[in-house]
């Protein structure tokens, strides 16, 4: 996920029961999620008159929100219904980011650090946002690693595990490249700081598996699944930086972009693979037949 919201951009916020345009202030110096980081959000889509996977999207940040300790005050159905709604508020034709998102007002009863649930609350911000291309990016292994379940919440899209992967990046740049290859603490691979990934050896896709380290993310598993039905032999396993070093193609995937092919990690160039062009045309062909399985 690289999403930054440009100011020019139509951007539109709900909140609170109503519609409000731009960048409306919400959280204050006093609020949870200012000082202490009870924030989870989700990031979907919507382009050509498609919004794939809405649904899932929308179940997954009220998921992430009881991981934070927070209490869900939409259900997935309502907040993917706002969203359809706020997108009638765009051109039509202008690719769309979808976020929703719960934060936390005051600590709890038994300490400030915690989170009180009660005190929930929740916005979904639509804002205009191309798709990003497809192919090309640079990788780096990055000397920053990926939590554990045991020292960070994981298993939520929370906002405070992002500074994490954002340092990844800016060190990534400082050398010359796009993006970093995250590892995990036993020094397997693990994601990039923006993605999931994938690799391809002699005709076998594989993929880091989901060891609760990183998030597994919806697009990786919808990708999984229509190379699976489309023949392929796709394997989640245990991989390292030689694995990684060693294959045929290379690629990410995430709501941003969908696929996006790796030209260069480490030293070493790869060329567009067919698996990720494949790929890539799978998810677009299932998401424009509308089909949901």
């Amino acid at each position: 996920m690289a999403v930054d919201t440009n100011p020019r951009s139509t951007t539109w916020t709900f909140v609170d029961g109503e519609w409000l345009s731009g960048n409306p202030p919400l959280i204050g110096p006093t609020s949870h999620a200012m000082w202490l980081g009870s924030t989870v959000f989700d990031g979907a889509r919507w382009f050509d008159g498609l919004s794939p996977d809405l649904d899932l999207h929308s179940q997954r940040v009220n998921r992430s929100a009881l991981a934070m300790g927070l209490k869900p005050t939409k259900t997935a159905e309502e907040i993917a219904g706002l969203a359809l709604e706020g997108v009638k508020k765009f051109d039509g034709k202008t690719p769309i980011y979808i976020k929703p998102m719960y934060w936390g007002e005051h600590g709890g009863p038994a300490s400030v650090v915690s989170v009180d649930p009660e005190s929930t609350r929740f916005a979904l911000c639509l804002f205009e946002a191309p798709m990003g291309s497809h192919g090309g990016s640079r990788l780096t292994v990055s000397p920053f690693r990926r939590p554990t379940p045991e020292s960070a919440m994981t298993e939520a899209k929370a906002g405070c595990l992002y500074p994490n992967n954002g340092r990844m990046i800016v060190e990534a740049r400082s050398r010359g490249f796009d993006n970093a290859l995250a590892l995990d603490m036993n020094g397997n691979v693990a994601e990039t700081a923006t993605s999931n990934v994938f690799m391809v050896k002699d005709g076998v896709v594989f993929t880091p598996v989901a060891n609760r380290t990183f998030l597994a993310g919806l697009t990786r598993s919808r990708i999984i699944g229509l190379l699976r039905d489309g023949g392929h032999d796709v394997r989640e396993a245990t991989l390292t930086v030689a694995d990684f070093m060693g294959a045929d193609e290379i690629f990410t995937t995430g709501n941003y972009s969908k696929v996006v092919s790796i030209a260069h990690l480490d030293g070493r160039d790869f060329q567009e693979g067919p698996v990720a062009r494949g790929a890539l045309e799978l998810y677009m062909d299932w998401a424009r037949s509308g089909s949901r399985p």
